[in-house]
């Protein structure tokens, strides 16, 4: 049931591309507690999707964006600004690996598409946040959130270079934390998330026994995209000023469970 705990708040929420999506999730909810957003993504992948029909489910304008791109950025804020005034939350949902999607692997990645693989997946995140210090974009207690997966920290093989993507991804967080915290008390974290079954998700090779896997190793079971959604909206919200600079963990337990008694069962 919806509280309106976002009631009168604006942002941008990056990366919603079908109905699996966890962006997708994210703006539903958002929409429901009261927020206005511009949604965004990469103009190949709105051609793909369908986020023109989430767009009229919650009143909300899209605007392509390629983050790689320092003048698709600069449009994009701009725009926003134009539409709402200062913004009180972004979340960035983008992540792609060439090396992921054509099997290659670890021991013999393409270091070109590697290069591609970081720019997307984050050192787009440092450029949005700079983009939005330069703009001065965010209001004070604004909130960011990018979402991040567990392979930051431990090694999955077929995860590849999308682990220290990640890894980096989520030192981006921590230090524009430090510094927009200083300027306009923005908080800003990351959500790490249990593996999910969306359209990126699913590439990654033997993703479905996997899934199964961290089920079987998580107390409360994976979380789902709509779990994860609930729990963003909660870190948009004025409820978590105090909270920045954080990797927090919205896994069911994963992160933190080295063994359960249904794998060992199975051994």
């Amino acid at each position: 049931m919806s509280k309106g705990i976002l009631t009168g708040k604006k942002g941008i929420i990056f990366g919603a591309l079908d109905s699996n999506s966890i962006a997708w999730k994210v703006a539903e909810q958002c929409h429901a507690e009261g927020a206005s957003f511009v949604l965004t993504n990469a103009p190949v992948a709105l051609r793909m999707g369908v986020i023109d029909e989430l767009a009229k489910k919650t009143n909300s304008k899209v605007i392509g964006a390629d983050v790689t791109s320092q003048e698709d950025l600069d449009k994009l804020v701009d725009e926003a600004l134009k539409k709402f005034g200062k913004l009180d939350f972004i979340l960035h949902s983008v992540g792609m690996s060439l090396n992921v999607r054509k099997g290659k692997a670890y021991t013999d990645l393409k270091h070109d598409w590697m290069h591609k693989t970081f720019d997307i997946s984050a050192i787009s995140f440092h450029r949005l946040m700079q983009t939005c210090w330069k703009k001065d974009a965010l209001a004070v207690n604004a909130s960011v959130l990018a979402l991040t997966y567990i392979a930051a920290q431990r090694v999955f093989p077929d995860y590849n270079e999308m682990a220290e993507s990640k890894a980096l991804l989520e030192s981006f967080v921590r230090s524009f934390g430090y510094h927009y915290g200083k300027k306009s008390k923005v908080r800003i974290n990351s959500v790490s998330q249990s593996p999910t079954p969306t359209t990126a998700g699913s590439g990654v090779k033997g993703f479905d026994k996997f899934l199964n896997y961290a089920e079987k190793i998580s107390p409360l079971g994976n979380a789902d995209a709509e779990s994860c959604a609930k729990y963003c909206v909660s870190l948009f919200s004025d409820y978590t000023k105090m909270v920045t600079m954080q990797n927090l963990f919205h896994d069911g337990g994963f992160s933190f469970t080295g063994v359960s008694n249904e794998v060992i069962e199975n051994m």
